[in-house]
C-alpha cells in the first residue's frame, strides 16, 4: 500500500507565495514520477507539473511562476508556487507512478486527498 498526503495549502493574497508539499509513505520500491493537478470549481481537473527521472514539465499558465522538485531522501515532493493569480484557485491533487515489490514488482498511480489553494484578497 502506498499513501500520499499533500500539505501547504492556504490562503494566500495575489502576488503571494505558497509551497506545497506531498509525501509519499507505505511499501515502495522506486518512485517513477511525481507530479501535482488541480481542479478549480466548475472544471475539470487539469495538470500543472510533472518530475521524471529529474526531468520537469509545468504548463503553460505556470510556466516561470511554479517549481517543482523532489526530496528522493524523504520520498517528497514540492510544487514552489510564487507570483500567485486568484485563477490559481484550486484544489491540488498530488499524483505518482510507485512501483512496490513483494515478490514481483507492481506498478501502481495514486493520488492524494487534495489541498486547497485559495487565492484571494
Amino acid at each position: 500500500q502506498v499513501q500520499l498526503v499533500e500539505s501547504g495549502g492556504g490562503l494566500v493574497q495575489p502576488g503571494g507565495s505558497l509551497r506545497l508539499s506531498c509525501a509519499a509513505s507505505g511499501s515502495i520500491f522506486s518512485i517513477i514520477a511525481m507530479g501535482w493537478y488541480r481542479q478549480a470549481p466548475g472544471k475539470e481537473r487539469e495538470l500543472v507539473a510533472t518530475i521524471r527521472g529529474g526531468i520537469t514539465n509545468n504548463v503553460d499558465s505556470v510556466k516561470g511562476r511554479f517549481t517543482i522538485s523532489r526530496d528522493n531522501a524523504k520520498n517528497t515532493v514540492y510544487l514552489q508556487m510564487n507570483s500567485l493569480k486568484p485563477e490559481d484557485t484550486a484544489v491540488y491533487y498530488c499524483n505518482a507512478v510507485i512501483d512496490t515489490r513483494r515478490t514481483d514488482i507492481i506498478r501502481g498511480n495514486y493520488w492524494g486527498k487534495g489541498t486547497l489553494v485559495t487565492v484571494s484578497s
